[in-house]
């Protein structure tokens, strides 16, 4: 307990008490009596407890504002996630004020401070890249240790107990994959990131669920892992030469439009000698030469849906009973493939 930064959830287990009778504890409320008061700071001041600023919630002042936090606007995903929350959130007469985490895990953590100081009611936010790198989730406990209510999106934890809404990522790669296949593809090549994004660890997953549904052996070399938003093209191009395949599936469409590239300067046709699909039914997709064919990840329904079960959690003041809500992703067959 000792090795990290205490809290009032470690003091109340410690002490045998509530978290609230902790916190009016160490406020000096009239309504705890001497002695467990004594005892509480006694002990809290042993360990050296100080509040975070995160813990200052303004729980029962309702601003109206909703704190966002998304790990980059570079993605297209993450803006339609935005517009969905706004929408929703602007219906119901609330605010919504966006941060920028630039998948920084410092970036994230001070954001939530500066918002949790008593400016928002909730937040609804998706994982930096460097706190998922990391594994430390203990900003987002002492939020919701205090009580402030959190939305995750797309990039989730099974660390914190909240509300979560995420797309079906295994069954996406799996929908794709299995539309290659279908196609006659047999050496599908995979464009992914490192396994500590949870999004592409499950869309790995599809990939070769699908493939061995098909009767195919899941072949390691035929797995690119790039460090996230990293485009090194060069590095692209040496996988792609060095397995020659029929097909790509990429975990985004950035990846997917570099592959395609390297692929066309080669003379390859697409999608006659290769096809190509990739996640997001972005800008990029639509607009490339061939058009991408896209699993889409309807950023905006996912933005609309993070939003009610915040409100509805703020406006309930229910500390229980997380739900996670999975939505379904479907294909957006583009010039990228054949038949489509």
């Amino acid at each position: 307990m000792l090795r990290q930064k205490i809290t009032l959830k470690h003091i109340a287990k410690e002490l045998g008490v509530s978290i609230s009778t902790v916190s009016k504890a160490l406020k000096n409320s009239e309504e705890i009596s001497r002695d467990t008061k004594e005892r509480i700071q006694a002990f809290a001041k042993l360990y050296n407890y100080k509040p975070n600023n995160i813990a200052i919630s303004l729980k029962n002042k309702r601003t109206k504002n909703i704190g966002v936090i998304i790990p980059d606007i570079v993605h297209h995903f993450f803006t339609t996630v935005v517009r969905g929350i706004e929408n929703y959130a602007n219906a119901q007469g609330y605010n919504v004020i966006v941060c920028l985490s630039d998948e920084s895990f410092d970036k994230e953590v001070i954001n939530m401070e500066m918002l949790a100081n008593g400016s928002i009611d909730g937040f609804i936010m998706s994982l930096s890249a460097g706190t998922e790198k990391k594994k430390d989730f203990n900003h987002l406990k002492e939020v919701t240790e205090q009580g402030i209510p959190l939305v995750l999106f797309d990039r989730v934890t099974n660390e914190i107990h909240c509300d979560k809404v995420v797309i079906d990522d295994i069954l996406g790669a799996y929908l794709a994959t299995e539309k290659l296949l279908k196609e006659g593809r047999k050496k599908i090549a995979l464009l992914t990131t490192e396994d500590f994004f949870s999004v592409s660890r499950n869309r790995n997953l599809g990939y070769e669920k699908a493939l061995l549904d098909f009767g195919l052996v899941v072949k390691k070399n035929y797995v690119l892992r790039l460090p996230f938003m990293d485009i090194d093209e060069d590095k692209i191009a040496d996988f792609l030469n060095s397995i020659a395949p029929d097909a790509v599936l990429s975990v985004n469409e950035i990846f997917g439009i570099y592959g395609m590239r390297v692929l066309q300067r080669k003379g390859l046709k697409v999608p006659e000698d290769v096809s190509i699909i990739g996640f997001t039914d972005g800008l990029l997709a639509k607009h490339a030469n061939p058009s991408l064919t896209s699993i889409a990840q309807h950023g905006e329904k996912m933005g609309e849906t993070a939003a009610r079960m915040l409100i509805e959690r703020v406006e309930s003041e229910d500390e229980g009973h997380y739900r996670t809500e999975i939505i379904q992703p479907t294909i957006i067959a583009r010039e990228s493939t054949l038949n489509s």
